[in-house]
């Protein structure tokens, strides 16, 4: 984390990156774990804490220079609210797990584009000073 405000949102960006990293580790978790009796899925939280974050500011501006980077931590919970139509009480399904895992995967390549435009942006700036 780099400790300048003209970082902001490569600081947010990249404390969604490794959520985002978190999440792909977790899933992948999931997957390994699918013929595990009584396994239940996990997942990770981070998106709600991000929006509240950034809420109650008039612009996206002034709401990441007011964001606590190192406040914003990914929060790993365990399913237990779906229902497992299985008989060993196992609640992972491939298929779901799956889906979970590729819109996460491009999630994460949106948010390191994002994190190198950033800095492309910023060395422009750099160089026409």
């Amino acid at each position: 984390m780099i400790e300048t405000g003209a970082y902001n949102y490569i600081n947010v960006l990249s404390q969604a990156a490794s959520a985002s990293a978190t999440r792909n580790e977790v899933l992948s978790n999931n997957l390994a774990n699918v013929d595990t009796p009584g396994f239940k899925r996990q997942d990770v939280t981070f998106e709600s804490f991000l929006n509240s974050a950034l809420a109650g500011h008039s612009t996206l501006d002034t709401a990441v220079d007011n964001i606590r980077v190192g406040n914003l931590r990914p929060s790993i919970y365990t399913d237990t609210s779906s229902l497992s139509y299985r008989l060993d009480g196992n609640n992972v399904d491939v298929e779901t797990e799956n889906a979970y895992l590729a819109e996460n995967q491009i999630r994460y390549y949106t948010l390191i584009d994002s994190i190198n435009q950033e800095f492309s942006r910023l060395k422009t700036a750099i160089s026409k000073s």
